[in-house]
């Protein structure tokens, strides 16, 4: 059982002590077995099962509520604790979030109302459409093109990398408009799945598999209604978001890397070595105490970064940084702790710590590798002076 003890921390409110309880009893007996094999329809299958829950509302703010804010420490708690027990379960419900963020932060009432309320419940699948081939973490210089004609935009260019490509019914889509050069001259823009012209050039497969494609626009003509904010305004844009969400993915890291620390102490507690317990060991115990020192230290970074947000900070940029580079790089070294533990079953396919050392590698890549996170950690502090 992992150690739920940090949920004491004055971090966290009741409802979000509820909260993670409730997520806890309802992985454990909801989400069975997910066929990785087959992740279009373990996804959606995912998306539906957790909008049944409810808890998909925790996702984006509610269209009929003025005041309705996302929080962050609950996004955290339940990408954690879904992460625990499967990453595919995690990821659905990531996306959902991130793939709204954008409407949630900056989006009108009309198009909150069109969408909102249908990610919210399970019934329409977001994506994020951020990455190109190109470009990569200098979002600054994306290519694809947004042109006004008339009262129409035409999206010209491709996108990659695009989580949930392929099954995702809208797509919050980042273009270069050209009000200035580099940053200044991005929007943002919603566009559903079915507009003529957006096609699903390629589906990607990677370690740990999961919904991915590259995506083309081929003169695809949306609506001035489908801008989100204010031309321009894009590159703002998806930083807020990334500002929101990037505290969640260091929350994922710390449930692979708790998951891997229940399955080494597990692990070091069953087997016998040497005519002992293996838990005897000295270097199994500095394993040991080495996980559980990173698995805390991310999680102080996690929930402070997640706590500042929900308490007012207009931006967290440098502790989200800090909680990504911190639980993602740590959490990769806790798991290759696990997999030494568990020697040659370690990487036998299909045993959970082969799982987890397969899906961890991506966190450290995805929503800014850790080589961005050092430099917008540096720029901060150097930025003081």
């Amino acid at each position: 059982m992992a150690d739920r003890s940090f949920l004491a921390w004055p971090f966290f409110e009741d409802r979000h002590r509820q909260l993670a309880d409730d997520v806890e009893t309802w992985a454990g007996t909801s989400l069975g077995h997910i066929d990785h094999n087959d992740t279009d329809a373990a996804c959606r299958d995912l998306v539906r099962k957790l909008g049944e829950a409810g808890h998909l509302l925790h996702t984006a703010t509610d269209p009929a509520d003025a005041s309705s804010k996302l929080d962050v420490r609950s996004l955290c708690l339940i990408r954690e604790t879904l992460a625990r027990h499967d990453g595919l379960a995690d990821f659905a419900f990531a996306m959902q979030g991130l793939g709204t963020g954008a409407l949630s932060l900056f989006g009108t009432d009309v198009q909150k109302q069109a969408w909102l309320n249908r990610t919210r419940s399970g019934n329409a699948i977001s994506a994020f459409a951020l990455s190109e081939a190109q470009s990569g973490s200098d979002v600054a210089h994306m290519e694809l093109s947004a042109t006004r004609d008339g009262d129409d935009y035409i999206l010209s260019g491709e996108k990659t990398w695009i989580s949930n490509g392929g099954i995702a019914d809208v797509y919050t889509l980042f273009a270069r408009t050209g009000e200035a050069a580099g940053a200044k001259g991005i929007s943002a823009f919603i566009v559903p799945a079915d507009t003529p012209g957006l096609v699903i050039a390629e589906r990607l497969d990677v370690i740990a598999p999961h919904p991915l494609a590259r995506l083309v626009f081929d003169n695809c003509r949306v609506a001035a209604s489908a801008l989100v904010g204010a031309p321009g305004q894009g590159f703002r844009i998806a930083m807020s978001v990334l500002d929101v969400f990037r505290s969640t993915v260091a929350a994922a890291a710390l449930g692979f890397a708790r998951r891997a620390l229940d399955e080494a102490v597990s692990r070091a507690n069953g087997r016998h070595l040497f005519g002992a317990p293996m838990s005897d060991l000295q270097m199994v115990q500095g394993h040991i105490a080495d996980m559980a020192l990173d698995i805390d230290a991310a999680a102080l970074l996690v929930y402070r970064a997640a706590w500042l947000k929900d308490n007012g900070a207009e931006r967290v940029s440098r502790e989200a940084a800090m909680a990504k580079l911190y639980a993602t790089d740590h959490a990769q070294s806790v798991i290759d702790k696990a997999v030494q533990i568990h020697g040659g079953d370690g990487v036998r396919k299909g045993s959970v710590v082969e799982r987890l050392y397969r899906e961890i590698r991506a966190l450290r890549i995805y929503e800014g590798a850790s080589d961005v996170q050092k430099i917008i950690i540096a720029r901060h502090e150097l930025a003081r002076n």
